[in-house]
């Protein structure tokens, strides 16, 4: 009998991953209820991870000022943020971006150096503004957290089962030849369905939670594919070691990172369209 040499399991990872995300949802769970310093202090832990994990990808060895001044930005950035001085998060993201510039003008990358700063500091301040400081599961800012969150979870847990179980045409095999056009319809239709039932338990309407999904899901697609070019460009496989069966933080946040900061755009210039 002629055996199958396609024999790799369906969803090889779908047991660590699972567990890293419940490892993730658990650490994150108490400050977004809280809200206020404790989301913005775990934010910028996260946040200076992530700069990390970006400074590395272009220098294994990177020196101390090329990681301490975008960290110490990113964090300034988040705490004023956190105590609404929205006059000084704006000076610290410029003069913080142009200190980067300054420190990599003799070195190259300065293009590099400056986008990679903006590219974590303005969603995690994005995260902080969206959340507020208002305490509890039925405030305003908790529920547009977790539903924006639980999309994006939708999103990447259809496009990874959908896409790996049908396969089919690759949505582009020059940036991220493990993506499928089969994963994308997946995700996209999980993650409104994660929308509608999440709106529905948080007493939204039906149709704002389903229809507001579709640009969540789509900003957090754009963020995945940007990632993968990135990744693809430096010629790395994950941008850490970091958590189990996804990577680094930036593998595992690309996706929140974009959607977030679309939503808040959107809702900055329509702030009425959001029904609580």
């Amino acid at each position: 009998m002629k055996k199958n040499i396609n024999t790799k399991p369906v969803w090889k990872n779908i047991g660590i991953r699972g567990i890293t995300a419940l490892v993730l949802a658990g650490i994150v769970f108490l400050p977004i209820y809280f809200g206020g310093l404790y989301w913005a202090i775990l934010v910028s832990i996260f946040s200076a991870r992530m700069i990390w994990e970006w400074v590395r990808m272009s220098n294994s060895n990177p020196e101390l000022k090329g990681c301490f001044i975008p960290i110490m930005g990113v964090v300034l950035s988040c705490l004023f943020m956190a105590f609404e001085n929205y006059n000084f998060v704006i000076i610290s993201v410029l003069l913080s971006t142009l200190l980067i510039g300054l420190e990599r003008f003799n070195r190259n990358q300065i293009l590099w150096a400056c986008f990679g700063f903006l590219y974590v500091c303005l969603p995690s301040i994005a995260l902080i503004g969206l959340r507020g400081s208002e305490v509890g599961f039925f405030s305003e800012g908790f529920i547009k957290i977790c539903y924006i969150i639980l999309i994006v979870v939708g999103a990447d847990v259809g496009a990874y089962l959908g896409g790996s179980y049908f396969k089919g045409p690759k949505m582009s095999p020059v940036i991220s030849p493990n993506k499928t056009w089969s994963g994308f319809i997946s995700g996209l239709s999980l993650g409104i369905a994660m929308g509608g039932v999440t709106g529905y338990f948080a007493n939204m309407d039906l149709l704002f939670s389903l229809t507001f999904a579709i640009p969540v899901v789509l900003f957090s697609i754009v963020g995945d594919l940007f990632e993968s070019g990135v990744k693809r460009i430096q010629k790395v496989k994950d941008t850490g070691e970091l958590l189990p069966g996804h990577g680094g933080l930036l593998d595992r946040l690309d996706s929140l990172m974009f959607a977030v900061l679309g939503s808040v755009i959107i809702l900055y210039f329509a702030p009425d369209s959001w029904p609580i």
